[in-house]
C-alpha cells in the first residue's frame, strides 16, 4: 500500500496471505497494467467496446478497466501511482500480464500500444481457481520476479479479454505469443484460433483480443455469436447503474453463478469473508493525493426471508456506532460488522488487516519480537472465544455481541489498546473469563488472577510474542453497558471501560466522515503515521515481515473505511487511502 523503494521491490515469497489480499482486489492489480498506457504519449482510439458484452453471463468474477484513460482520469491516476510508488512510470511493470509461456520481455510501445484499445478485462469461470493468479499480481503490483502466466496448464479457469484499435496489428500480436508458446491452429464455431497442449488459446473474436483457456475463448465465442453477456444481466446491471462512473476499474462477483453444464463452484474464501454471498461490485477511483475504493453490494434476502449473509465490507450501521463509543484518543479504531461467520469472522478480518501491514511476511529469527508475532499473540484468545467447537458455542456465542478494536498513545510509553465485546449477557461474559483462562493455561500461558478497578471479573495472562501481559476482564461502562475487554496491558483495562472521550465527538472522526462523504459513516480509522513511528521505535520496521510494505507505508496518511445503504436493496462501503504529499512536491510548496 505504500511507497515502493527504487531499488528494493517488496519480495511476497512465503506470504500466501498478502498476496490473496492483493487478488481479492485484483482490480489494482488490472488497473495497474491497465494503466501501463500512461507511459506512452501515444495513444490510439480503439472501439471503446466493452468486453463485458463478450464475457459470459455465468462468470463469478469479472476484473473490467479504462485501459487508456485520458484526460483528467489520466492525469489523476498519474498523479496516484507517482505518489504511491515514487516510480516516473508506476504501471509499466503490469505489462507482465501479457507475458504468456515462451513470451520474451515485452516493451508497450513496440508490442501493446499500436493496438490496444480503451478497455480491457479479466474474468474467471470459477471463484475457486482464482488463487492462480496470485503470482501474476505479485510480479505486476509487487515486483516480485518468477511471476507464472495465471492461465497456463492448471492455472486458473477464465481469460483475459482487450477491446483493441487496430485487429489487424492484434492478430499479429497473439500469433507471435502463440508460436512463443508452441500452439497449433484451431477452429470453434468458425472462429480461428490457435491453442497450446496445455489448453492455453490466443484468438480475435469480435475484435477483442483474448488470451485465457480454451473453454473461456469458446464462451466469448459463444456470447459474441449469440449467448447471454454478463452485462445484460440483471444484477450486474443494476449495480453497475449505481456505481461512480469516474472509476478507473471494476471487480464485479458473483457466488452464486455457475457456469453453464458445471455444478455449484467452489467459492474463494477471502472473497465470501469480505463480501459474504452477496453479489458485488467494487470501483476503483484515483485522485491526485487518494485511492478509494467503493464496495456496493445487493442485499436481497433469502428464500427464509432474512437478508442474505453480509462479509466484513459491508455498510452495516452497528460497526460505525461501535467504532465512535471506542476511546477518542485512538489512531486505530475498527468497528466489525456482525456478519455470518461472528467472531471467527471477525478473527479472520483482524487477519486480513495484519496482513496487510506485514504480519504475514517472512520468518523471523527466534525469540525476537515481530509484527507477525504480536498479530498470532493478541488473536490467540479470540481464535479460542470464536471456536466452532460445541464447549465454545456453550460458553461463549450466546453473549458476544459487536465487536470494536483501538490503538491508542502516541509513545510506546503511552501506548494501549484493547479488544472491546459488548456482552449480551453480563452473567455469561463474567464466567467467561475464569473459563477462557483455563483455556489459555492448557496451551501453556501463565495465567494469574488478578484485581483490576472498575472490573467485575480480571485475569492478567502471559502470552507468548507479547512484550506486555493480556489483561482480560469484564465491567460496565459509564452507561451501564455490560463489556468484556482483551487489553495490552492493565491500563488498557480501564481506558476500554471508561475513556475520557470518545471517537463520536472526536475531530479524527469528523475528518474520517467528511473524507468518506455520501453521509458514510466511518467503521475503520487508522493515522499511519503514528503506527509507523510506533513500528520503528520497536525495531520492527527492518524486520522481515514488516520492511517489504514500508516504503508503501510511508506514502500513505490516514486509512478511512465505513459504509451507508444506497437503497433498499443495495449497500455501499467506502475505502479511502490519503497519500501523503511527495517530499519533493512538499518542499515547492510555499
Amino acid at each position: 500500500m505504500k511507497r515502493l523503494p527504487s531499488t528494493h521491490p517488496p519480495d511476497t515469497a512465503g506470504s500466501p496471505p498478502r498476496a490473496r489480499i492483493a487478488l481479492a482486489f485484483s482490480l489494482l492489480a488490472l488497473t495497474g497494467f491497465v494503466l501501463a498506457g500512461c507511459g506512452s504519449s501515444s495513444h490510439t482510439a480503439g472501439t471503446s467496446a466493452d468486453p463485458a458484452t463478450a464475457v459470459p453471463s455465468s462468470a463469478p468474477l469479472y476484473v473490467g478497466a479504462v485501459v487508456r484513460p485520458t484526460g483528467d482520469l489520466r492525469t489523476q491516476a498519474l498523479a496516484a501511482g507517482k505518489a504511491l510508488t515514487h516510480q516516473a512510470d508506476p504501471y509499466l511493470k503490469l505489462l507482465s500480464v501479457l507475458q504468456s509461456p515462451g513470451s520474451g520481455s515485452l516493451g508497450f510501445g513496440k508490442d501493446v500500444a499500436g493496438w490496444l484499445g480503451p478497455n480491457a478485462a479479466i474474468f474467471l469461470t470459477s471463484l475457486g481457481s482464482s488463487t492462480a493468479l496470485v503470482s501474476l499480481l505479485e510480479g505486476g503490483l509487487l515486483g516480485k520476479s518468477g511471476a507464472s502466466f495465471p492461465f497456463a496448464s492448471g492455472g486458473a479457469e477464465g481469460a483475459i479479454v482487450m477491446d483493441t484499435s487496430d485487429p489487424d496489428s492484434a492478430r499479429s500480436f497473439l500469433t507471435a505469443q502463440a508460436k512463443r508458446a508452441g500452439a497449433h491452429p484451431e477452429t470453434y464455431h468458425g472462429v480461428s484460433y490457435e491453442v497450446t497442449s496445455g489448453g492455453l488459446a490466443f484468438g480475435l473474436v469480435a475484435r477483442f483480443a483474448v488470451i485465457g483457456t480454451e473453454a473461456a475463448l469458446h464462451d466469448v465465442i459463444d456470447t459474441t455469436q449469440g449467448g447471454t453477456a454478463l452485462d445484460s444481466t440483471g444484477s450486474y446491471k443494476k449495480l453497475q447503474s449505481i456505481a461512480p462512473s469516474e472509476a478507473l476499474a471494476h471487480l464485479y462477483v458473483n457466488p452464486l453463478a455457475t457456469p453453464a453444464g458445471q455444478g455449484e463452484g467452489e467459492g474463494d474464501p477471502l472473497l465470501t469473508l469480505l463480501t459474504g454471498s452477496r453479489v458485488a461490485y467494487v470501483s476503483l477511483l484515483a485522485k491526485s493525493h487518494a485511492i478509494s475504493l467503493d464496495v456496493d453490494t445487493l442485499t436481497p434476502s433469502t428464500t427464509g426471508g432474512s437478508p442474505a449473509p453480509a462479509g466484513l465490507l459491508s455498510g452495516e450501521p452497528r460497526a460505525a456506532s461501535t467504532l465512535a463509543a471506542l476511546p477518542g484518543d485512538s489512531w486505530l479504531a475498527i468497528g466489525l460488522p456482525k456478519t455470518a461467520g461472528g467472531l471467527a469472522g471477525d478473527v479472520a478480518g483482524l487477519r486480513i488487516f495484519g496482513s496487510l501491514f506485514g504480519a504475514s511476511g517472512g520468518p523471523e529469527a527466534p525469540g525476537t519480537l515481530s509484527l507477525s508475532s504480536l498479530m498470532t499473540a493478541l488473536l490467540k484468545p479470540l481464535e479460542v472465544l470464536g471456536a466452532s467447537t460445541p464447549q465454545a458455542k456453550r460458553d461463549y456465542e450466546p453473549w458476544i455481541g459487536p465487536v470494536g478494536v483501538f490503538a491508542g498513545g502516541g509513545s510506546l510509553l503511552e501506548l494501549h489498546g484493547a479488544v472491546v465485546i459488548d456482552s449480551t449477557d453480563p452473567a455469561l461474559s463474567r464466567a467467561a473469563v475464569a473459563k477462557l483462562g483455563s483455556a489459555l493455561r492448557a496451551e501453556g500461558d501463565t495465567v494469574h488472577d488478578v484485581r483490576v478497578p472498575g472490573t467485575e471479573a480480571a485475569i492478567s495472562a502471559a502470552v507468548e510474542g507479547l512484550p506486555l501481559p493480556l489483561y482480560i476482564g469484564t465491567g460496565r461502562d459509564s452507561s451501564g453497558k455490560a463489556k468484556f475487554v482483551l487489553g495490552l496491558g492493565e491500563a488498557s483495562l480501564g481506558v476500554a471501560l471508561n475513556p475520557s472521550t470518545t471517537l463520536s465527538a472526536s475531530a479524527s472522526r469528523t475528518a474520517a466522515q467528511s473524507s468518506l462523504g455520501e453521509n458514510a459513516k466511518p467503521s475503520f480509522m487508522l493515522d499511519t503515521p503514528t503506527l509507523l513511528s510506533l513500528l520503528e521505535g520497536v525495531g520492527l520496521a527492518e524486520s522481515p515481515s514488516v520492511s517489504p510494505v514500508f516504503g508503501y507505508l510511508r506514502a500513505v496518511s490516514t486509512v478511512v473505511a465505513g459504509g451507508h445503504e444506497l437503497s433498499g436493496e443495495a449497500e455501499r462501503f467506502k475505502l479511502v487511502i490519503s497519500l501523503a504529499p511527495d517530499e519533493e512536491e512538499a518542499e515547492a510548496e510555499p
